[in-house]
Protein backbone atom coordinates (compact mmCIF):
# COMPACT_ATOMS: atom_id res chain seq x y z
CA UNK A 1 0.00 0.00 0.00
CA UNK A 2 2.85 2.35 0.80
CA UNK A 3 4.42 1.78 -2.65
CA UNK A 4 1.07 2.42 -4.37
CA UNK A 5 0.61 5.60 -2.37
CA UNK A 6 4.02 6.82 -3.45
CA UNK A 7 3.22 6.17 -7.15
CA UNK A 8 0.05 8.24 -6.83
CA UNK A 9 2.21 11.16 -5.76
CA UNK A 10 4.43 10.84 -8.85
CA UNK A 11 4.49 14.10 -10.92
CA UNK A 12 3.39 12.25 -14.06
CA UNK A 13 0.45 10.50 -12.43
CA UNK A 14 -1.96 13.35 -13.17
CA UNK A 15 -0.81 13.48 -16.79
CA UNK A 16 -1.27 9.72 -17.18
CA UNK A 17 -4.78 9.88 -15.72
CA UNK A 18 -5.67 12.78 -18.02
CA UNK A 19 -4.44 10.94 -21.11
CA UNK A 20 -6.31 7.80 -20.08
CA UNK A 21 -9.50 9.80 -19.62
CA UNK A 22 -9.13 11.45 -23.02
CA UNK A 23 -8.52 8.12 -24.75
CA UNK A 24 -11.56 6.51 -23.13
CA UNK A 25 -13.80 9.51 -23.92
CA UNK A 26 -12.59 9.70 -27.53
CA UNK A 27 -13.04 5.98 -28.03
CA UNK A 28 -16.61 6.02 -26.69
CA UNK A 29 -17.47 9.02 -28.88
CA UNK A 30 -16.05 7.36 -32.00
CA UNK A 31 -18.00 4.17 -31.34
CA UNK A 32 -21.25 6.07 -30.73
CA UNK A 33 -20.79 8.18 -33.87
CA UNK A 34 -20.03 5.14 -36.02
CA UNK A 35 -23.07 3.24 -34.80
CA UNK A 36 -25.41 6.18 -35.39
CA UNK A 37 -24.01 6.87 -38.85
CA UNK A 38 -24.22 3.22 -39.85
CA UNK A 39 -27.90 3.15 -38.91
CA UNK A 40 -28.54 6.30 -40.93
CA UNK A 41 -26.92 4.82 -44.03
CA UNK A 42 -28.47 1.37 -44.03
CA UNK A 43 -32.10 2.26 -43.33
CA UNK A 44 -32.52 4.14 -46.65
CA UNK A 45 -31.63 1.20 -48.91
CA UNK A 46 -32.85 -2.32 -49.52
CA UNK A 47 -30.71 -5.42 -49.96
CA UNK A 48 -31.66 -5.52 -53.65
CA UNK A 49 -30.43 -1.93 -54.08
CA UNK A 50 -27.03 -2.86 -52.68
CA UNK A 51 -26.89 -6.02 -54.80
CA UNK A 52 -27.67 -4.20 -58.03
CA UNK A 53 -25.27 -1.44 -57.05
CA UNK A 54 -22.54 -4.01 -56.57
CA UNK A 55 -23.03 -5.22 -60.13
CA UNK A 56 -22.89 -1.67 -61.48
CA UNK A 57 -19.79 -0.97 -59.43
CA UNK A 58 -17.99 -4.07 -60.69
CA UNK A 59 -18.77 -3.17 -64.29
CA UNK A 60 -18.01 0.56 -64.17
CA UNK A 61 -15.97 1.53 -61.11
CA UNK A 62 -13.83 -1.42 -60.01
CA UNK A 63 -11.22 -0.70 -62.70
CA UNK A 64 -10.02 2.28 -60.66
CA UNK A 65 -11.40 1.69 -57.18
CA UNK A 66 -10.73 -2.04 -57.04
CA UNK A 67 -13.05 -4.97 -56.37
CA UNK A 68 -14.93 -4.39 -53.16
CA UNK A 69 -14.04 -0.68 -53.45
CA UNK A 70 -10.83 -1.41 -51.57
CA UNK A 71 -8.87 1.02 -53.75
CA UNK A 72 -5.95 0.75 -56.14
CA UNK A 73 -3.16 2.88 -57.57
CA UNK A 74 -5.69 4.48 -59.91
CA UNK A 75 -8.33 5.34 -57.30
CA UNK A 76 -8.83 5.54 -53.52
CA UNK A 77 -10.76 3.14 -51.32
CA UNK A 78 -14.45 3.96 -51.00
CA UNK A 79 -15.04 2.01 -47.81
CA UNK A 80 -16.56 4.43 -45.32
CA UNK A 81 -17.10 7.39 -47.69
CA UNK A 82 -20.86 6.95 -47.36
CA UNK A 83 -23.83 7.21 -49.68
CA UNK A 84 -23.66 11.01 -49.83
CA UNK A 85 -20.22 10.95 -51.48
CA UNK A 86 -21.42 8.57 -54.19
CA UNK A 87 -24.63 10.51 -54.80
CA UNK A 88 -22.61 13.73 -55.20
CA UNK A 89 -19.79 12.40 -57.36
CA UNK A 90 -21.96 10.25 -59.63
CA UNK A 91 -24.99 12.56 -59.62
CA UNK A 92 -22.94 15.53 -60.81
CA UNK A 93 -21.15 13.48 -63.46
CA UNK A 94 -17.73 13.90 -61.84
CA UNK A 95 -17.47 10.14 -61.62
CA UNK A 96 -16.58 8.22 -63.66
CA UNK A 97 -13.85 10.74 -64.50
CA UNK A 98 -13.59 11.90 -68.08
CA UNK A 99 -9.80 11.96 -67.89
CA UNK A 100 -7.03 11.94 -65.33
CA UNK A 101 -6.17 15.35 -63.95
CA UNK A 102 -5.84 17.44 -60.83
CA UNK A 103 -9.61 17.64 -60.45
CA UNK A 104 -12.76 15.91 -61.67
CA UNK A 105 -14.98 18.13 -63.82
CA UNK A 106 -18.74 18.38 -63.61
CA UNK A 107 -20.42 16.91 -66.69
CA UNK A 108 -23.69 15.18 -67.67
CA UNK A 109 -24.31 12.19 -65.40
CA UNK A 110 -23.60 8.77 -66.88
CA UNK A 111 -26.06 6.97 -64.60
CA UNK A 112 -29.74 7.71 -64.02
CA UNK A 113 -31.21 8.40 -60.58
CA UNK A 114 -32.09 4.75 -59.89
CA UNK A 115 -28.61 3.54 -60.81
CA UNK A 116 -27.01 6.31 -58.72
CA UNK A 117 -29.20 5.25 -55.79
CA UNK A 118 -28.09 1.64 -56.22
CA UNK A 119 -24.40 2.58 -56.37
CA UNK A 120 -24.86 4.66 -53.21
CA UNK A 121 -26.55 1.71 -51.51
CA UNK A 122 -23.64 -0.59 -52.36
CA UNK A 123 -20.96 1.77 -51.08
CA UNK A 124 -23.03 2.52 -47.95
CA UNK A 125 -23.16 -1.22 -47.23
CA UNK A 126 -19.35 -1.40 -47.11
CA UNK A 127 -18.93 0.88 -44.11
CA UNK A 128 -20.52 3.77 -42.23
CA UNK A 129 -20.31 7.25 -43.73
CA UNK A 130 -22.37 10.38 -44.41
CA UNK A 131 -25.86 9.59 -45.64
CA UNK A 132 -27.94 11.33 -48.32
CA UNK A 133 -29.61 14.37 -46.67
CA UNK A 134 -33.29 14.34 -45.86
CA UNK A 135 -35.73 16.71 -47.55
CA UNK A 136 -36.19 18.78 -44.40
CA UNK A 137 -32.78 20.46 -44.70
CA UNK A 138 -33.19 21.06 -48.44
CA UNK A 139 -36.41 23.09 -48.42
CA UNK A 140 -34.52 26.41 -48.93
CA UNK A 141 -36.51 27.97 -46.08
CA UNK A 142 -33.62 28.66 -43.72
CA UNK A 143 -32.26 32.02 -42.59
CA UNK A 144 -30.47 33.53 -45.59
CA UNK A 145 -28.77 36.20 -43.45
CA UNK A 146 -27.22 33.60 -41.14
CA UNK A 147 -26.38 31.48 -44.16
CA UNK A 148 -24.54 34.41 -45.69
CA UNK A 149 -22.48 34.87 -42.53
CA UNK A 150 -21.59 31.18 -42.43
CA UNK A 151 -20.74 31.16 -46.12
CA UNK A 152 -18.45 34.19 -45.89
CA UNK A 153 -16.73 32.70 -42.84
CA UNK A 154 -16.23 29.16 -44.12
CA UNK A 155 -16.56 29.14 -47.92
CA UNK A 156 -15.93 32.55 -49.52
CA UNK A 157 -12.13 32.29 -49.40
CA UNK A 158 -12.34 29.62 -52.12
CA UNK A 159 -15.76 29.98 -53.74
CA UNK A 160 -15.81 33.82 -53.78
CA UNK A 161 -18.21 35.89 -51.67
CA UNK A 162 -20.74 35.75 -54.52
CA UNK A 163 -20.25 31.96 -54.96
CA UNK A 164 -18.75 32.57 -58.41
CA UNK A 165 -15.85 30.16 -57.81
CA UNK A 166 -12.13 30.76 -57.89
CA UNK A 167 -8.74 29.35 -58.83
CA UNK A 168 -6.65 27.26 -56.43
CA UNK A 169 -3.12 25.87 -56.77
CA UNK A 170 -1.73 23.32 -59.25
CA UNK A 171 -4.60 23.52 -61.72
CA UNK A 172 -7.32 23.01 -59.12
CA UNK A 173 -10.30 25.29 -58.61
CA UNK A 174 -13.35 25.92 -56.48
CA UNK A 175 -16.37 25.68 -58.79
CA UNK A 176 -19.15 28.24 -59.09
CA UNK A 177 -22.23 27.25 -57.10
CA UNK A 178 -24.92 28.54 -59.44
CA UNK A 179 -27.29 25.90 -60.84
CA UNK A 180 -26.16 23.35 -58.22
CA UNK A 181 -28.96 21.52 -56.42
CA UNK A 182 -29.37 21.97 -52.68
CA UNK A 183 -28.86 18.25 -52.17
CA UNK A 184 -25.48 18.29 -53.90
CA UNK A 185 -24.41 21.41 -51.97
CA UNK A 186 -25.27 19.68 -48.69
CA UNK A 187 -23.49 16.48 -49.74
CA UNK A 188 -20.39 18.45 -50.71
CA UNK A 189 -20.29 20.03 -47.27
CA UNK A 190 -20.48 16.70 -45.40
CA UNK A 191 -18.13 14.74 -47.68
CA UNK A 192 -15.49 17.27 -48.74
CA UNK A 193 -15.03 16.43 -52.44
CA UNK A 194 -11.89 17.36 -54.36
CA UNK A 195 -10.03 20.02 -52.34
CA UNK A 196 -12.95 20.99 -50.15
CA UNK A 197 -12.71 20.39 -46.39
CA UNK A 198 -15.36 18.35 -44.59
CA UNK A 199 -17.88 20.39 -42.62
CA UNK A 200 -19.24 17.95 -40.09
CA UNK A 201 -22.18 18.73 -37.83
CA UNK A 202 -19.66 19.82 -35.21
CA UNK A 203 -18.35 22.52 -37.58
CA UNK A 204 -21.60 23.58 -39.22
CA UNK A 205 -24.87 22.22 -37.87
CA UNK A 206 -27.53 20.76 -40.20
CA UNK A 207 -29.55 23.93 -39.61
CA UNK A 208 -26.51 26.00 -40.57
CA UNK A 209 -26.09 24.01 -43.77
CA UNK A 210 -29.76 24.63 -44.52
CA UNK A 211 -29.17 28.38 -44.02
CA UNK A 212 -26.18 28.30 -46.40
CA UNK A 213 -28.24 26.57 -49.09
CA UNK A 214 -30.99 29.17 -48.62
CA UNK A 215 -28.46 31.98 -49.00
CA UNK A 216 -26.95 30.48 -52.16
CA UNK A 217 -30.33 29.98 -53.77
CA UNK A 218 -31.35 33.52 -52.88
CA UNK A 219 -28.32 35.18 -54.49
CA UNK A 220 -28.75 32.88 -57.49
CA UNK A 221 -32.37 34.00 -57.96
CA UNK A 222 -31.42 37.68 -57.55
CA UNK A 223 -29.11 37.54 -60.56
CA UNK A 224 -27.12 40.64 -61.51
CA UNK A 225 -29.57 43.56 -61.88
CA UNK A 226 -26.70 46.01 -62.46
CA UNK A 227 -25.56 44.33 -65.67
CA UNK A 228 -22.57 42.08 -66.35
CA UNK A 229 -21.07 41.04 -63.01
CA UNK A 230 -17.55 40.61 -64.51
CA UNK A 231 -16.99 37.40 -62.59
CA UNK A 232 -18.37 38.89 -59.35
CA UNK A 233 -14.84 39.79 -58.28
CA UNK A 234 -15.78 43.18 -56.90
CA UNK A 235 -14.38 46.68 -57.48
CA UNK A 236 -10.93 45.47 -58.59
CA UNK A 237 -12.21 43.76 -61.73
CA UNK A 238 -14.70 46.55 -62.36
CA UNK A 239 -12.01 49.23 -62.04
CA UNK A 240 -9.65 47.27 -64.30
CA UNK A 241 -12.37 46.91 -66.93
CA UNK A 242 -13.16 50.64 -66.83
CA UNK A 243 -9.45 51.50 -67.03
CA UNK A 244 -8.76 49.21 -70.01
CA UNK A 245 -11.98 50.06 -71.82
CA UNK A 246 -11.61 53.78 -71.15
CA UNK A 247 -7.96 53.78 -72.23
CA UNK A 248 -8.88 51.86 -75.37
CA UNK A 249 -11.54 54.41 -76.27
CA UNK A 250 -9.09 57.29 -75.74
CA UNK A 251 -6.44 55.63 -77.95
CA UNK A 252 -8.99 54.84 -80.65
CA UNK A 253 -10.31 58.42 -80.57
CA UNK A 254 -6.74 59.81 -80.76
CA UNK A 255 -5.92 57.64 -83.80
CA UNK A 256 -9.14 58.66 -85.52
CA UNK A 257 -8.55 62.35 -84.74
CA UNK A 258 -4.95 62.36 -86.07
CA UNK A 259 -5.96 60.49 -89.21
CA UNK A 260 -8.63 63.13 -89.91
CA UNK A 261 -6.21 66.04 -89.59
CA UNK A 262 -3.69 64.50 -91.95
Amino acid sequence: MKALSQKRRHPLAAVALLLMGLLITGGLYAVATTVNQAKADTTSFSASDAEEGGKLFAANCATCHGMGASGSQAGPSLVGVGAAAVDFQVGTGRMPMQMNGPQAYKKPAQFNEEQTHQLAAYVASLGPGPSIPEAGVLDEKGDAAKGGELFRTNCAMCHNAAAAGGALTKGKFAPALADVSGKHIYEAMVTGPQNMPVFSDANVSPEGKRDIITFLKQIESNGSPGGNDLGALGPVSEGLFVWIAGLGVIIAFTIWLTSRTS
